[in-house]
């Protein structure tokens, strides 16, 4: 890493205020390497900061690099660290617990108090072109895995933390409501855990989206109308699915998203919610708890990055398709605006030239 070059970052300022900025160049603590960063997908989460200033508790307190999907190159390595070496290509798991609290020594660290969530309001994502990390949170990758596909595995990640809260198996009907890159994915996952019959369900105008649901292997797909009853749509899942769901992975975080999946969940089923979305939201309560259906919540992941590398390592999904949008550093404004916008599925910048850290095999 030569020390003249610069770490340019994606840095939200404020509400639609995302600027390409030099920040400081990294030095790796004992236990951390320096990436140097190859590519990264924008998130939901991401948007939520750049829209609306934050999501949650996470307001935006100060300037704040974005990103966090992302794939990099090990460039410098601690003092302490064995396991990698310089020239590697890793997948980076942007969440890491303070490793000493109650909650992180009983394995929650995904929703530890103050560990380094990339990006949370104290801590700055890695949409830049160096960055920092522990050394233990970085995944070695395959030859035959490329930069993209080591990306994806942060929400990949997701994806296997939300089945497998909900317990989705051999043989479980699942009902997936958002079609966008969450849903998606949760789709991908739940039939490698083994769902046989999957129902993915979003508003008609994402038409694209449902179309990719197809090929991904949905079971069915149901656009639905904006006049749209809540009954005929409850109506219409069963219809599709042979009855109600097992299993429902609601990933829109809308308030119409979260009825439906209550409703259309079978007595003692799951609802997982998955996205995030409106902070407060009125829920058909009566009915769930007369019904014992449990209502879950996932954050983040939880060790499950091992399996979301596997799973794309011996070739059982195939993620790649998920990617429908690709642009450079320099245009990464217009990346935001087209996530934003929902125009296509999964947006990646590329922070260096595209294919230059995979084996050239892969390169077009």
């Amino acid at each position: 890493m030569a020390p003249t070059q610069q770490n340019m970052a994606a840095v939200c300022y404020g509400r639609d205020d995302l600027r390409l900025v030099p920040i400081a160049m990294p030095e790796p603590a004992f236990n951390e390497v320096v990436l140097e960063v190859d590519s990264c997908g924008i998130c939901g989460t991401d948007v939520h900061f750049l829209k609306e200033g934050g999501f949650g508790d996470q307001k935006l307190i100060r300037p704040l690099v974005l990103g966090h999907e992302s794939a990099g190159v090990v460039r410098k390595v601690g003092s302490a660290v064995t396991h990698l070496k310089v020239g590697d290509r890793v997948a980076i798991e942007p969440a890491a617990g303070c490793r000493t609290c109650d909650l992180c020594k009983v394995g929650k660290y995904n929703i530890c108090l103050t560990g380094k969530h990339c990006p949370t309001k104290n801590h700055d994502g890695n949409c830049s072109n160096f960055f920092s990390h522990y050394a233990d949170c970085c995944f070695k990758l395959p030859d035959h895995v490329t930069m993209e596909e080591g990306a994806l595995l942060e929400p990949l990640a997701v994806g296997v933390h939300a089945c497998r809260r909900a317990n989705v198996g051999l043989g479980s009907q699942v009902l997936i409501l958002g079609a966008g890159p969450i849903g998606l994915i949760s789709l991908v996952v739940a039939k490698a855990m083994g769902a046989t019959r999957t129902v993915v369900l979003d508003l008609a105008r994402a038409g694209v989206r449902l179309e990719a649901a197809k090929k991904l292997g949905a079971t069915a797909v149901i656009p639905i109308g904006e006049q749209d009853s809540e009954d005929e749509i409850v109506k219409r899942i069963q219809e599709a699915l042979g009855g109600p769901a097992d299993r429902a992975l609601e990933c829109t975080g809308s308030e119409p998203g979260m009825r439906t999946s209550i409703r259309a969940t079978r007595n003692a089923g799951i609802v997982c919610l998955v996205g995030l979305g409106n902070e407060e939201v009125r829920l058909p309560m009566v009915d769930a708890i007369s019904r014992e259906i449990q209502i879950i919540t996932v954050m983040r992941y939880n060790h499950d990055y091992p399996a979301a590398l596997e799973i794309v390592s011996s070739g059982y999904v195939d993620v790649k398709p998920l990617v429908s949008h690709h642009f450079g550093l320099k245009d990464v404004n217009e990346a935001f605006r087209v996530a934003a916008a929902g125009e296509g599925l999964k947006v990646m910048v590329h922070l260096t030239p595209r294919d230059s850290n995979n084996p050239k095999k892969f390169v077009n």
